[in-house]
């Protein structure tokens, strides 16, 4: 998918909202637990219930490789399933030497389809560069994220910089606003005006909103661009917004909410 189709995709649904598809099989409606199916049952449910409502999803692929074979399987359906307007995440962080990131692009770009992947640039281009190899792929470098443990190196300085400042200048040389976004974490919205100095039109993938805590309201006033330039991940607000058989239309709900406050926000 190009930025081309993905800004369109914004302004047609008034959004840039992404449902984060995070699906920890402990935690799905009880009525599901027995279904043979149950992870690829729920995220159809929600998927068929959010998807007028949002741009993305995102499959954080850890809750799916926890389940073995089966977690994989339901991870390709859940992909497969997903409408092809729609902007496919894998938050696998991967990041590797050369030829083994070019072995995990082939995973998650050719033998399931992803639109793009997150990546960790900690090793340097060549585990980059695969990833941008990829026409219509996007590659999403981890910047400035919202755990504890950030302090311990990305906000670091050195020579009076945050050391993820030098990350973002560094990496945004490798691709372009074409292939290569950023992971910018909510619970740090006051950094994000200092971020758009550094890359003013880059997407940012902006995690954190909801159960973490982060202002929807700051993350749009700082973040936001001429053609949109956020994706905002909502994972266990919306998709665990229900507990019984109506849960995907208490996940409909809650993405609504956040639909129409992002309308409001939008320039367009």
């Amino acid at each position: 998918m190009n930025r081309k189709y993905l800004r369109e995709q914004i302004k047609e649904k008034s959004s840039y909202l992404c449902v984060g598809l995070d699906t920890d099989v402990s935690k799905i409606p009880e009525h599901l637990q027995s279904h043979p199916d149950a992870i690829f049952e729920f995220n159809k449910q929600i998927i068929d219930a959010t998807g007028d409502l949002c741009v993305a999803y995102k499959i954080n692929t850890a809750f799916y490789e926890a389940e073995g074979i089966k977690g994989w399987e339901a991870m390709e359906k859940t992909v497969n399933y997903i409408p092809k307007t729609h902007f496919k995440i894998a938050d696998a962080k991967r990041g590797d030497i050369g030829n083994t990131s070019h072995q995990y692009a082939k995973a998650f770009f050719e033998t399931i389809p992803f639109d793009a992947i997150t990546v960790a640039p900690y090793m340097g281009s060549d585990s980059v560069q695969p990833f941008l190899d990829y026409e219509n792929k996007w590659t999403i470098v981890l910047g400035l994220t919202s755990n504890e443990g950030s302090k311990d190196f990305q906000q670091q300085r050195i020579d009076g910089n945050f050391l993820y400042e030098e990350v973002i200048k560094k990496t945004a040389e490798w691709g372009t606003e074409e292939n290569l976004m950023y992971v910018v974490g909510a619970t740090k919205a006051e950094d994000i005006s200092s971020i758009r100095k550094i890359i003013p039109n880059h997407f940012l993938l902006i995690p954190g909103v909801g159960f973490q805590g982060g202002s929807l309201a700051d993350v749009s006033k700082n973040g936001l661009t001429d053609d949109g330039g956020l994706l905002v991940n909502v994972s266990r607000a919306i998709i665990y917004a229900g507990k019984k058989e109506n849960f995907a239309q208490e996940a409909r709900a809650i993405a609504l909410e956040y639909q129409t406050a992002m309308k409001q926000y939008l320039g367009f």
